[in-house]
């Protein structure tokens, strides 16, 4: 969960280009050589990947920022690690550049060109990595997803970037591993994770009819795993704008409370249908500190319509209800949210 302060604020934890940065492998734990991956695709890369040959899965995203077209990225992998990597740009359209078995002894520059783009479902690899959650990993975050295809769970790119391994729990209490995103978009936040396994049924998106200020919705998810019990938590708020802050026009503003770990979450209907993606919430302590106020219950979705969009660029056909005719109780809601809605722990 991002929480959120007023406009300027927001600008500043916005992701930036860097022209020519550097950082480490992921593997690395000291800089002995070097290698560059240059995107020459003509699109933005959102993350960047680089892993030694056959390994089963990507890692973590090593960009700090989103990587322009025609820019560089060096890498100081460890000597240990060999000669031979792996590498993969996500690019802005949700396709993927990849390049396999490059030799970085040979020629220390990873060029990825038009010709190395594919879709995203052909990139990644086939089978989860392998293994269980690891009680050691040296850090570990988490947030909510919900199951929206087969074998395909949405939440927002936040949660999942960056991380070595994600793992899903299921609502039967089932540990599954998901492999890298199949598609993510930095920005509408949304990051799509195949995990085989059957985590759950699909969820359906509100087809019609549209959604109006003062709607009542439902946010369902994990918040503050650790500090609250580990089962899904069930609140109810309202529609309040029909765009996000700063006048962002793929999200709504709700009153339903989120907090920290529901980031990811389905927003649903009183007919149980998704509406929103739970995205943010509004930075009480920086508002009361520039404002003198303090803002409640300022929180923010992705907009079901962008979601299912996004599904659709990515080969998907979401599941779709109407949502006229007579409403369901919440706890009705909250029991088909249930199955389909699942844990997200992300090891560093």
């Amino acid at each position: 969960m991002h929480p959120l302060p007023l406009r300027p604020a927001l600008m500043a934890l916005a992701l930036t280009s860097t022209l020519g940065f550097s950082v480490p492998d992921a593997l690395a734990q000291q800089a002995q050589n070097r290698f560059q991956i240059v995107n020459r695709t003509g699109q933005q890369a959102s993350a960047v990947y680089a892993v030694r040959s056959g390994r089963p899965n990507w890692g973590g995203n090593l960009a700090p920022g989103p990587m322009p077209t025609d820019k560089a990225l060096t890498i100081r992998p460890d000597a240990e690690a060999g000669c031979r990597f792996d590498v993969r740009l996500v690019l802005a359209d949700g396709r993927e550049a990849v390049l396999r078995n490059q030799d970085i002894c040979a020629n220390p520059r990873a060029v990825l060109e038009p010709a190395s783009v594919r879709a995203a479902t052909e990139a990644a690899p086939t089978q989860p990595a392998p293994g269980r959650p690891n009680p050691q990993a040296r850090a570990v975050s988490s947030g909510t997803g919900f199951v929206v295809a087969t074998d395909r769970v949405l939440t927002n790119q936040h949660v999942v970037n960056g991380c070595d391994r994600v793992f899903i729990r299921t609502a039967d209490g089932r540990m599954l591993p998901a492999v890298p995103p199949a598609r993510v978009d930095a920005n509408l936040d949304l990051s799509l994770l195949a995990v085989p396994g059957n985590p759950g049924p699909a969820l359906p998106f509100r087809a019609e009819p549209e959604i109006r200020r003062g709607e009542s919705v439902i946010a369902y998810g994990f918040p503050l795993p650790g500090l609250l019990s580990s089962d899904p938590k069930l609140t109810r708020g309202e529609v309040n704008g029909l765009n996000g802050l700063a006048n962002n026009p793929t999200q709504y503003q709700i009153s339903a409370p989120v907090q920290p770990g529901n980031s990811g979450g389905p927003l649903l209907d009183l007919h149980g249908n998704v509406v929103g993606v739970i995205v943010s919430k509004l930075n009480a302590g920086v508002v009361s500190q520039r404002t003198g106020d303090i803002a409640q219950n300022i929180n923010f979705a992705v907009k079901g319509t962008e979601a299912v969009q996004f599904l659709r660029r990515a080969g998907l056909t979401p599941a779709m209800g109407d949502s006229r005719g007579t409403e369901r109780s919440a706890a009705d809601v909250g029991e088909i949210a249930n199955r389909s809605t699942v844990f997200i722990r992300c090891e560093l």
